[in-house]
């Protein structure tokens, strides 16, 4: 243990710049930009998905999620404690909120509230329903949402919610526990699905039902299936349009897994149109307000990363022979860099890795340890967040034994 603990020292505080390599006989990490910790224990921190904004506009506040435990999965009672690390004060810890809405891979969907420098949006719980909270990050001050949030309009203005109870039943790991789905025992009913939320006055609306969406047919069985649900989605930058998975499993005990096809919709539900529907989609992000990009499966190619244009059919396909397996993918700010990363190989390492489109350069940032006592909802994958201004990179990682967060310099890279 000691032996281990000096190596996750020597890799977290003696850094410089250029290549760094650092392992431990277990083989912790390989970083081959400087990276620090931002976090530390004894307790886990750690910030969840991909896709929101983590770092303030100015640069200085890093958001994150506090637990005392590492390994199992969460309990009603369980409660996360909300806080942001300060980068211009030794990366001071500075607890704001807590929280019993939560799960380990997608967090209480805690963001920056976009055009605001002091307010952040996350989940929660209060009798008997899940709701959301704008709240000031400074100053404590903070208004109540009746619904949870799913993803922010770029404006700030609108917000995408869906049922977490079903999710959590459906994808657990992704919703929340504490509240019984009441259409738990319906395939997909007519009275649950996307609603949209005004983020000033609360106001809520179903724009689009579980029961509207399962009635257009696909290229994928539906007869005999379990539950449908949605997951996974996303305003485009202009804010006109949104993506959302829509889900349902192939056996009705869930067994076997589950189906995926990616819509698009315009933000009050119209103009639906089905991009992907081949069986398969995974992590995706807009590359603009008309071109996604997404890991899924095409009849004549596989399982590839495709460049779709919404509403057309057209694709192509981006980092054939580069990209060559699922990750967790964001654009850098200037659109000039993909961001991804990798499930463990066969030496349990996650990698994390940059690409440039324009000329298929690929840079290898770093390989982070993670032991295989961290499965299923409990594992923590690096999901990659971009600075707002392109020159850092936060990670989650467990090559240290408890979840921490670690920011890359690679302003050496994307100058």
């Amino acid at each position: 243990m000691l032996q281990r603990l000096f190596f996750v020292f020597v890799f977290v505080f003696l850094l410089s710049p250029g290549i760094l390599l650092a392992q431990s006989p277990e083989k912790l990490c390989e970083a081959y930009v400087p990276v620090r910790a931002i976090t530390k224990g004894p307790q886990s921190h750690w910030f969840s998905y991909y896709d929101k904004y983590q770092f303030d506009e100015s640069g200085r506040y890093v958001l994150g999620m506090e637990i005392d435990f590492n390994n199992r999965a969460p309990q009603p009672d369980d409660v996360i404690r909300l806080g942001m690390a300060d980068l211009e004060d030794g990366d001071r810890w500075i607890e704001f909120a807590q929280t019993s809405a939560w799960s380990w891979q997608q967090g209480c969907m805690l963001q920056w509230l976009p055009g605001s420098k002091s307010e952040v949006i996350y989940n929660s719980r209060r009798e008997g329903e899940f709701i959301s909270i704008v709240q000031d990050v400074f100053t404590g001050e903070k208004r109540v949402l009746p619904r949870a949030i799913y993803t922010v309009s770029p404006d700030g203005k609108w917000g995408l919610s869906v049922n977490f109870a079903r999710l959590n039943d459906t994808r657990p790991g992704y919703g929340y526990v504490g509240i019984t789905d009441p259409g738990a025992d319906q395939l997909h009913p007519k009275e649950d699905g996307i609603f949209r939320v005004d983020l000033k006055t609360g106001e809520a609306k179903l724009i689009i039902s579980l029961d509207q969406i399962a009635a257009i047919p696909s290229e994928s069985p539906m007869d005999g299936e379990g539950k449908h649900w949605f997951n996974h989605l996303l305003f485009n930058p202009d804010g006109t349009r949104f993506i959302f998975l829509h889900r349902w499993q192939k056996q009705p005990d869930g067994e076997k897994g589950w189906y995926t096809r990616m819509f698009t919709a315009s933000t009050t539900g119209e103009d639906i149109f089905r991009v992907a529907d081949h069986g398969m989609v995974s992590h995706f992000i807009w590359r603009n307000s008309k071109q996604i990009l997404a890991w899924s499966t095409e009849p004549e190619t596989g399982n590839k990363f495709y460049l779709y244009t919404d509403q057309t059919s057209k694709k192509e396909i981006i980092g054939e022979e580069i990209l060559t397996r699922d990750g967790h993918c964001t654009y850098s700010p200037d659109g000039t860099w993909i961001l991804t990363d990798t499930y463990p190989d066969k030496e349990r390492m996650q990698n994390l890795m940059l690409l440039r489109p324009s000329d298929s350069k690929l840079v290898k940032l770093g390989r982070f340890y993670l032991d295989k006592e961290f499965k299923g909802q409990t594992r923590c994958d690096l999901h990659g967040r971009w600075s707002r201004d392109g020159k850092s990179v936060c990670i989650d990682s467990l090559h240290s034994g408890k979840r921490q967060m670690y920011l890359l310099d690679i302003s050496s890279i994307v100058k």
